[in-house]
């Protein structure tokens, strides 16, 4: 743990249940769940307010709706993903579920809770330290990032609106015979189909599809 977060833990316990499933059932002395999900929660909360703090501080001509939108991008589910994953979090997990079986989503759920974590044990300014290290100084280039979509659907959404198109997100009858449910959608622009999205929730379905409309309409936005 010491080589992951650089610094050496001076309590032990909040990282252990920042690396406990709700799986393995584990409880306090007063009964109540030990695992990831409360650090999760607590560490979203610190990643945000440092992230909105480096924004403020780097970009002093930016408004509030570009430092949210920064803000988003850097913090995002996939971003997230990454960084759990080149830091192998997922092998300290304790779980009785096999691994192999977890979303993707379980990399940046872990990462969220190693922050809530060090929260609890070094305070906030050594969290600071670490995302500085972690999260800012390799991934965080604004330049690049200005350029960087995280809602396709969103942009379609928006351009839509301004040039006054009928867009609208349908599901349809999914055929397929995997044992994981599937969500299919189809996306219409002016009642005509556009493009298509098949994934494991409605909203990454509706996103598949809206990235693909996206680079359909391209050339008009």
């Amino acid at each position: 743990m010491k080589k992951t977060i650089g610094f050496a833990p001076k309590k032990l316990f909040p990282y252990k249940t920042a690396f406990t499933h709700s799986s393995i059932q584990l409880k306090d002395e007063k009964g109540n769940p030990v695992n990831y999900e409360r650090l999760e929660y607590l560490g979203d909360s610190v990643l945000g307010s440092i992230i909105a703090a480096y924004l403020f501080e780097e970009v002093p001509e930016a408004n509030e709706g570009y430092l949210t939108q920064m803000r988003s991008k850097i913090v995002s589910r996939n971003h997230l993903n990454e960084l759990g994953k080149d830091l192998g979090l997922l092998t300290f997990l304790e779980t009785k579920i096999s691994k192999s079986k977890m979303g993707n989503n379980i990399h940046g759920n872990l990462f969220e809770a190693l922050i809530g974590a060090i929260y609890l044990d070094r305070g906030y300014q050594y969290c600071v330290r670490f995302i500085t290290k972690k999260v800012i100084a390799p991934y965080v280039d604004i330049e690049k990032l200005e350029g960087k979509i995280t809602s396709y659907k969103g942009v379609l959404i928006e351009w839509s609106q301004k040039n006054k198109k009928a867009l609208k997100f349908v599901n349809y009858e999914d055929s397929g015979n995997q044992s994981v449910r599937h969500f299919s959608v189809k996306l219409l622009v002016d009642d005509k189909v556009i493009s298509k999205g098949r994934a494991t929730s409605k909203k990454r379905a509706e996103e598949m599809a809206a990235k693909r409309a996206y680079y359909a309409f391209q050339s008009e936005m």
